[in-house]
């Protein structure tokens, strides 16, 4: 699951480069708090708290209801460097994954 909610979050945060109509961020914003509340609730019961606080801290940023206004250019460096990290996260977490459970 947290692994769809990665690759889900990273295409709609890639889509905000494109001309969209608003309701689309909006959307964007919604289901990015939903995803990374979820993943931030995943990562306390695994106990692990640095990956809790940063999942907790960007559904604070991308909430809709206290809109942060950063600008056109801004939001877009940052839905591309969360995307990012999102994918990368994916493969670190498929590195370290052990190939037979135990």
């Amino acid at each position: 699951m947290e692994r769809l909610i990665k690759i889900g979050l990273s295409i709609l945060l890639m889509g905000c480069l494109l001309k969209m109509p608003y309701g689309y961020f909006q959307l964007v914003r919604f289901l990015s708090l939903l995803g990374f509340a979820i993943l931030s609730y995943k990562a306390h019961q695994k106990n692990k708290q640095s990956e809790m606080f940063i999942y907790g801290a960007l559904a604070l940023l991308f909430q809709p209801l206290i809109k942060i206004s950063l600008g056109r250019e801004l939001w877009n460096i940052v839905d591309m460097i969360v995307a990012s990290g999102l994918i990368v996260s994916l493969i670190k977490n498929k590195k370290d994954a052990k190939p037979y459970p135990d």
